[in-house]
C-alpha cells in the first residue's frame, strides 16, 4: 500500500505522524519505504538521528522532491517493499500533486486553528482534481497538534467533516511533549521512554485506523 502524509500548510505534524507510522509497521514485520519529498528534509533528519542511535527496526529511506521522479521512484519501488510512506508538502509542489496520483492512501494532518482548517481546504481542491483522474484514491483528514482542552477541537472538526470529498478520522493526536521530543530523536512515541501511554494509545489508533481498515 502507498500512503502519503500530505499538507499544504507546514507545521501540522506530516513528519512526525510519517516517522510513528512508518515504525509502527515496520514493527508488525512489513518491509517499508518512507520517503521524504519535502526540501527541507525532517523526516531524513529524524531517521538519521534514529540510525546513529542503532535503533532497529531499521527505516529504509529515500528522498525525491521532484515530483516526475518521486513518481517513477515509486513506481519502480512498490513492488519491492509491502508499504510506501510518503511525506510532502508545506506548500503545493510537484512531489505533492505526484504523490496523490500514486497514492491509494492520503491522510492529511492539521491543527485546531482556523489557517489550518483552510488548509484542508486547499487540500480538498488538490484532491477533487485527483479523483476526477483515478478512481480509488481513499483521503482521511486527522486532529494532530489537538488541544488538552477546549471547544477548538471539536469545532475544527465539524468543519473538515463537512469538507466534500475527505473522511474525518476520529483519532485525533495530541499536542504532547513526548510525540515531539520522540520525533526529534528519530523515534515512534511507542519507542520513547518514559513510556507515554496515552501518547502510544493515540497513534496506535492512527495506525489502526489507517492500515486495519484500509
Amino acid at each position: 500500500m502507498i500512503i502519503s502524509v500530505l499538507n499544504t500548510k507546514g507545521g501540522v505534524g506530516k513528519s512526525t505522524l510519517s516517522l510513528n507510522l512508518a515504525v509502527l509497521r515496520t514493527q508488525s514485520g512489513h518491509e517499508v519505504l518512507l520517503i521524504d519529498g519535502d526540501r527541507q528534509a525532517t523526516t531524513m533528519q529524524a531517521v538519521a538521528q534514529r540510525s546513529a542511535l542503532g535503533m532497529t527496526p531499521a527505516i529504509y529511506l529515500a528522498h525525491f522532491t521532484d515530483g516526475p521522479l518521486l513518481r517513477s521512484q515509486v513506481q519502480q519501488a512498490k513492488g519491492k517493499y509491502d508499504d510506501i510512506i510518503i511525506d510532502a508538502g508545506g506548500r503545493d509542489s510537484t512531489a505533492l500533486r505526484a504523490a496523490l496520483m500514486i497514492s491509494d492512501v492520503v491522510l492529511i494532518p492539521f491543527q485546531p486553528r482556523s489557517f489550518d482548517v483552510w488548509g484542508v481546504g486547499d487540500m480538498a481542491e488538490l484532491v477533487n482534481e485527483a479523483h476526477s483522474m483515478r478512481d480509488g484514491l481513499k483521503v482521511f483528514a486527522v486532529l494532530s497538534g489537538a488541544d488538552p482542552r477546549g471547544t477548538d477541537n471539536f469545532a475544527a472538526a465539524e468543519v473538515v467533516s463537512d469538507i466534500s470529498g475527505i473522511q474525518y478520522l476520529d483519532t485525533p493526536i495530541g499536542r504532547r511533549k513526548s510525540i515531539a521530543d520522540a520525533a526529534g530523536a528519530g523515534l515512534s512515541v511507542t519507542e520513547w521512554k518514559p513510556k507515554d501511554r496515552k501518547a502510544v494509545a493515540e497513534i496506535t489508533s492512527l495506525y489502526n485506523a489507517i492500515f486495519l481498515s484500509s
